[in-house]
């Protein structure tokens, strides 16, 4: 990274001895000569970069018996602290970490720069719990990494006026040369609910549990949060900030990796393309016997020893790699998911969607379109666009509220090669739209099977599905027992058991790679799968979502529609007979459905239909 350019930051040396001895010379000539002394406080003022270099001290107690070092920035650490001050009363910026980084000390700098030298600054900073934003001789407080700051600047340098004593308390510092206050809180539902500030800071925010509902309250409080943390998996508030800000370009995202850090980074190397050691530090000198690991990572000699110490790779994700997937216990093995991806990954053949008849759900004709909703991996007649008619076909369904909050997804497979042809999602269409939709395009991939979840709003899907009339689906069945006995129940029953027994299934047939899954997204959801404490499965995401339908296990998704489909692989051969269907009731839908359909195969009706029904 290229180092930033500031007014003043040319005039202090970094190297470590250099800058000890501009430090005590700056020192005694400032004691003697106030011109000299007021040049100095104006050019801290003007750049936080020489004040920090020049000025600041931070504490590390691994560096016994001298815990007092120069804060002396890396570039990394200059480009960040200046895209805080940047973002400070203007805009939020979320902060993405490795551990060690000195992302806690970079905030407290910036906000004391600001309280220091800007008037009438107002900033909340915010944790988890009140033992992290002040206590007293605690460093991992806030509040003491901000009074280290302070009480080690020059005694010149401190604000004109100030007395700890009587500007400093318990969760409170002010500065009465500039009016500018800090403020501290821990992280309730409620914090800054009502509050006016130029900025909040909220510290490791991927561990607050009551996220959504800071968010909310934060929102109106001030035009700069500074959310700042590792990852902790998917299942938070962080993850689902920075999933909403790289849908707008990821300009709001500041990322510390450890790969930036200069000892960290000594020795750094990876994997080309084709799995080949390619060396990025080329300076470094290896031992002799070094052994590089080549798994497609950016590694380094200091990297590689982190990961011998660790417990578990979640924790070298969570605390290294910024990897938001690989730091959550995932049902699914990022690795092999990986392999999966390069291996099946493709373009769709076709984008469209595929238009229905409203009441019936009778396809009428398939249009591409760019920004369609249906995704085609088969190749279709080239002048209608017709289905191929040599394919079985299997359909899982997976159903949302259609409020926007998450998609409803049905996914088609040939059951003779195992491989997806189609993809449909959308968050929009309701439960009873959606099986019109799924109705269309079993009937036009030739009378497709369609297997689908019944709990939450799948009920009113699958009533749906049975009142048009459309006959090939999925019957529950005793899962438990061994006569495998059908009931008269259509549709998948999802708990806690099912739900493993149908994700371990699938789990299984994609790392033997048994079935073809072309689409990247679909195989990338599976990663947000995540073992719960309770034993069960659950995609993580959803475990934080406030939904109002109370529907919070079954957020649709495209993992479960794939699995309903690979289950239905098996599953055709236990549909009931058409005896044991349900019939339907008399002048329904459903029934004109099948009057209809044994018309049109020249059967005679048992009731002769009125005229307005032929059409």
């Amino acid at each position: 990274m290229a180092r930033v350019e500031t007014p003043w930051r040319h005039r202090v040396p970094r190297d470590y001895k250099s800058n000890l001895i501009w430090r005590r010379e700056v020192q005694l000539r400032a004691s003697d000569d106030k011109t000299f002394r007021d040049g100095i406080i104006q050019c801290c003022a003007e750049d936080p970069i020489f004040w920090i270099n020049g000025f600041g001290l931070t504490y590390d107690p691994r560096s016994e018996p001298f815990p007092k070092i120069p804060f002396i920035l890396y570039d990394f650490q200059e480009e960040a602290i200046l895209r805080i001050i940047r973002a400070i009363g203007e805009h939020d910026l979320l902060i993405e970490k490795s551990r060690d980084m000195g992302a806690s000390w970079i905030n407290m700098a910036a906000i004391a720069w600001m309280w220091r030298f800007r008037e009438d600054q107002s900033f909340l900073m915010v944790s988890r719990v009140e033992d992290y934003v002040d206590k007293a001789g605690n460093p991992k407080a806030l509040f003491w990494k901000f009074d280290f700051l302070i009480d080690n600047m020059p005694s010149w340098l401190q604000p004109f006026g100030y007395n700890k004593s009587r500007h400093r308390s318990k969760m409170h510092i002010e500065n009465p040369e500039t009016g500018s206050v800090v403020d501290g809180e821990s992280t309730t539902g409620r914090v800054a609910r009502g509050d006016r500030r130029t900025a909040i800071l909220l510290d490791e925010f991927a561990a607050v549990e009551q996220g959504n509902s800071v968010l909310s309250a934060t929102r109106d409080a001030t035009p700069c949060r500074l959310f700042n943390s590792t990852p902790e998996g998917t299942n938070n508030a962080f993850y689902e900030t920075r999933e909403k800000m790289m849908e707008l370009g990821g300009d709001n995202i500041l990322r510390l990796h450890w790969s930036e850090h200069p000892k960290k980074a000594q020795g750094l190397y990876t994997t080309d393309t084709d799995g080949n050691l390619k060396i990025l530090d080329v300076q470094h000198v290896y031992p002799r016997n070094f052994k590089f690991r080549l798994d497609g990572k950016i590694r380094s000699p200091w990297y590689d020893n982190e990961c011998d110490r660790a417990a578990t790779p979640q924790e070298i994700a969570q605390e290294l790699d910024i990897d938001y997937m690989g730091s959550g216990w995932q049902f699914f093995k990022p690795d092999q998911i990986e392999v999966y991806l390069r291996q099946n990954a493709r373009p769709a053949s076709y984008i469209g969607d595929l238009e229905h008849d409203a009441l019936t759900g009778d396809p009428i004709r398939f249009r591409e379109s760019d920004i369609g909703r249906l995704k085609v991996w088969c190749n279709l007649t080239e002048d209608k666009y017709q289905f191929p008619t040599d394919m079985k076909v299997v359909i899982g369904i997976d159903v949302s509220a259609g409020t926007g909050a998450s998609n409803s997804t049905i996914m088609g497979y040939d059951t003779r090669t195992c491989a997806k042809v189609f993809e449909y999602a959308n968050p929009y269409v309701r439960p009873e739209g959606l099986a019109l939709q799924a109705v269309a395009l079993a009937k036009w991939a030739g009378d497709a099977f369609i297997i689908w979840e019944r709990n939450g709003p799948g009920r009113q899907t699958g009533a749906k599905i049975v009142e048009l009339g459309y006959g090939n689906i999925y019957y529950q069945r005793q899962e438990e027992a061994i006569s495998k006995k059908i009931s008269n129940i259509p549709g998948w029953a999802s708990t806690k058991e099912s739900k493993l027994s149908l994700l371990s299934e699938y789990r299984n047939r994609l790392e033997r790679n048994t079935i073809a899954n072309y689409s990247r997204i679909a195989i990338q959801e599976c990663l947000e799968y995540v073992h719960t404490p309770d034993g069960s499965v659950a995609h993580s995401r959803s475990l934080s979502k406030k939904d109002p339908t109370g529907a919070k296990s079954n957020h649709g998704d495209r993992v479960i529609a794939d699995a309903l489909a690979v289950k239905g692989f098996d599953e055709r051969k236990f549909s009931p007979t058409e005896a044991e269907k349900p019939k339907a009731a008399y002048g329904s839908l459903a029934w004109r459905n099948q009057m209809r359909e044994e018309m049109r195969r020249g059967a005679n009706p048992m009731f002769e239909l009125p005229d307005s029904w032929r059409h």
